[in-house]
């Protein structure tokens, strides 16, 4: 066979299996895309349900805002609603305000009692918030508190958190849910709440900490673990992650 059609002949062998390679490659993408789409779309119908069920739980008379992005997601929402509902003149502890608040205001509403304080560092989303309380009739059951990051010291390294100075001076919570203060402040940003708040809470008392698939808060629950085993933790599925932490 003459040189040049041999190099003619494996030069085209080349861009064939080229060719393959791509297209195999384009084939695995399109099933990646399609797996994809359909686990998106099953997650996006759980919220919806979820969603749903708040608004059944609550009975609310007017409509609640966005819950994309950083707001909790319906799931979460719902998750904490439920276990609020069953609490009898509750004493509630919020870091970081929001719908959140809305939704445990409302459920100490149904309940014929209890409070919800809300720890929010920044004072446009804590105007947000009281202003809808306001629209939902709910400002008697919840208190925004402007609490400023402040520096604490924990084994001698510093954390921006909540600046407790303006919470009442109430001797427990019966539960305590955090969503709060934002990831970008530091490493484990909400790692101080343990510190700070898990002996104040009563017995049986219960947390809910959000995004908890984070690797940041990941961490933050290893570190609880150990330095409060007397809480136990669970992880009750929820689109962000949710973990549930409960005095024995």
């Amino acid at each position: 066979m003459p040189i040049l059609a041999y190099t003619g002949l494996t030069l085209l062998l080349a861009i064939s299996f080229y060719i393959l390679h791509k297209l195999r490659h384009v084939h695995i993408l399109l099933y990646d895309v399609r797996d994809q789409t359909h686990h998106d779309q099953a997650g996006l119908f759980r919220q919806l349900e979820a969603l749903q069920g708040l608004y059944i739980e609550l009975d609310l008379k007017h409509s609640l805002p966005p819950t994309r992005g950083w707001a909790a997601s319906p799931d979460f929402l719902l998750e904490v609603a439920r276990h609020a509902r069953t609490l009898k003149q509750a004493t509630v502890l919020e870091c970081s305000s929001g719908i959140s608040t809305l939704v445990l205001a409302r459920c100490m509403q149904l309940n014929g009692g209890g409070k919800v304080y809300s720890l929010e560092h920044d004072v446009h989303f804590a105007a947000q918030t009281r202003a809808q309380l306001r629209r939902h009739g709910l400002q008697d059951f919840a208190t925004v508190i402007d609490a400023p990051l402040t520096p604490y010291d924990f084994d001698g390294q510093s954390w921006p958190w909540y600046d407790l100075a303006q919470l009442p001076e109430l001797p427990s919570f019966d539960l305590l849910v955090i969503d709060g203060p934002p990831q970008a402040t530091r490493a484990q940003a909400r790692y101080p709440a343990g510190p700070l708040l898990f002996p104040r809470l009563t017995a049986g008392a219960t947390v809910y900490l959000d995004d908890a698939s984070r690797p940041d808060e990941q961490a933050i629950l290893r570190r609880w673990r150990q330095e409060f085993p007397a809480l136990a933790q669970s992880s009750p599925g929820c689109e962000k992650g949710c973990a549930l932490l409960r005095v024995g």
